[in-house]
């Protein structure tokens, strides 16, 4: 039996709640797009700041350090977040300081200087924008019914994509293209990037309100309410849940494993896409971002369509499709790179109509798993078992480009850890069951 969430009027799903919890998607690609993959990233890992190779390196660890951080402590975060009835409350306070780490990263210079800092930064802001996520995915059973669930989730990711869009769009040609831009911003010591990153706050944080303005506050139904325990004692709940979930529910841990596994793979997708595009196909810094455009477009457009597919036909098959496609598309970048940008543009575009729906369909199938009361909980699993491999693609990449010597192996590494997911994913049961 699939569940919804139990409730009064006050918590019916409403069209109106479900454009503003999607809103959050929409702003939270300040920070995916702008901050992690395109913009601040690229400029942090630059030769004004030291030695390239070295400095992705570094970047490296911090971020290896802020997936442990996130691993030992998403699921606690979560599962308290569903005993206080304060999920929304918490999705504010982490959206927040993410928005403020995000602004403060306008001080870090284009000098060797300042590197620590915009580490720290990026580190720190992945840290809170997955406890932030946590409580987000969380609240996707209280916009949704259960024959709507996988159209809303897909709308979500999808206005995720739209809003990388816009806002990609807004810093290209506002800053990051021009000599001179908006406000008489140049590029001079990475004051076009440092001023787009002011932009990406105010847009998170300008697109967080509407959830937090028109979304009720959840409140758990009488029989799903927990006592509160102390944060230490948190582990310990946690530790039987744990145990619960592989005695009773046990479909649903293989699920998780699966997920993190391929979920890691899609996040490589995009991590390497633009070095890809730079280093074998030879695109310019401007072309990348015209082409991280033109990547969420079609990855927003193929997101939002594929939703009402999950609606009917379930999430596994649409996962199973997706990572197939995925496979077939990531081969076709391998085989084919000597035959220039044309294959990267058709080839490429294809690998991101796959993605999304992957990334959806994965939410849903979980959230129609999960009792009423441990959504946080169960999505803090998620986070962690997806922070927990989240080491794969990039060791496969690297290890591939190492071996052979030319960084078109590494689409292989990634195509791997792809396998890899869908082959432990095949087992699952599609039929979706309560977690007891």
């Amino acid at each position: 039996m699939i569940h919804t969430v139990a409730g009064d009027a006050a918590t019916t799903p409403t069209r109106g709640r479900v454009v503003a919890w999607a809103f959050w998607d929409w702003g939270s690609a300040a920070f995916n797009a702008v901050v992690t993959t395109f913009v601040f990233t690229v400029y942090i890992t630059g030769s004004s700041f030291g030695d390239e190779d070295v400095i992705s390196a570094q970047l490296g660890w911090a971020l290896a350090i802020a997936g442990l951080v996130i691993a030992a402590l998403a699921p606690i975060t979560g599962q308290r977040s569903d005993t206080s009835g304060r999920r929304k409350f918490w999705l504010g306070v982490n959206t927040f300081i993410v928005v403020a780490l995000t602004a403060c990263m306008f001080f870090v210079q284009a000098s060797p200087s300042y590197l620590l800092l915009g580490l720290f930064l990026v580190a720190a802001g992945n840290v809170f924008f997955e406890f932030a996520g946590v409580n987000y995915n969380a609240m996707l059973a209280q916009v949704s019914t259960p024959r709507t669930i996988g159209k809303v989730s897909g709308f979500g990711w999808g206005m995720g994509y739209l809003g990388g869009i816009v806002l990609l769009l807004i810093v290209y040609f506002g800053f990051i293209q021009p000599e001179v831009g908006l406000f008489g911003v140049t590029g001079d010591n990475g004051l076009a990037v440092r001023v787009s990153m002011l932009l990406a706050a105010a847009w998170f944080g300008l697109f967080a309100l509407p959830v937090l303005l028109r979304v009720p506050e959840y409140r758990a139904p009488k029989a799903a309410r927990r006592e509160k325990v102390s944060f230490f004692q948190s582990y310990g709940v946690l530790g039987h849940d744990i145990a619960r979930l592989w005695k009773t529910s046990r479909q649903a841990v293989y699920f998780l494993i699966a997920s993190a596994v391929f979920r890691d793979g899609l996040a490589g997708v995009f991590t390497f896409g633009g070095v890809l595009a730079a280093s074998v196909f030879g695109f310019s810094p401007g072309e990348v971002i015209i082409f991280a455009i033109a990547a969420n477009v079609v990855a927003g457009i193929a997101t939002m369509s594929v939703g009402a597919l999950d609606d009917r036909l379930g999430a596994k098959p649409v996962i199973m499709t997706a990572l197939v496609g995925l496979l077939v598309s990531g081969l076709l970048v391998f085989f084919l790179h000597d035959g220039g940008q044309i294959v990267f543009w058709t080839a490429g575009l294809a690998l991101c109509l796959f993605v999304g729906p992957a990334q959806s369909a994965s939410r849903t199938f979980l959230a129609r798993l999960i009792p009423v009361g441990r959504e946080g909980e169960v999505f803090g699993l998620y986070a962690t078992t997806g922070r927990a491999v989240s080491f794969l693609a990039p060791a496969a990449f690297a290890l591939s480009v190492t071996i052979f010597g030319e960084t078109y192996w590494g689409i292989l590494g990634i195509m791997l850890v792809l396998l890899v997911g869908l082959l432990l994913l095949i087992p699952v049961s599609a039929r979706q069951q309560h977690i007891s």
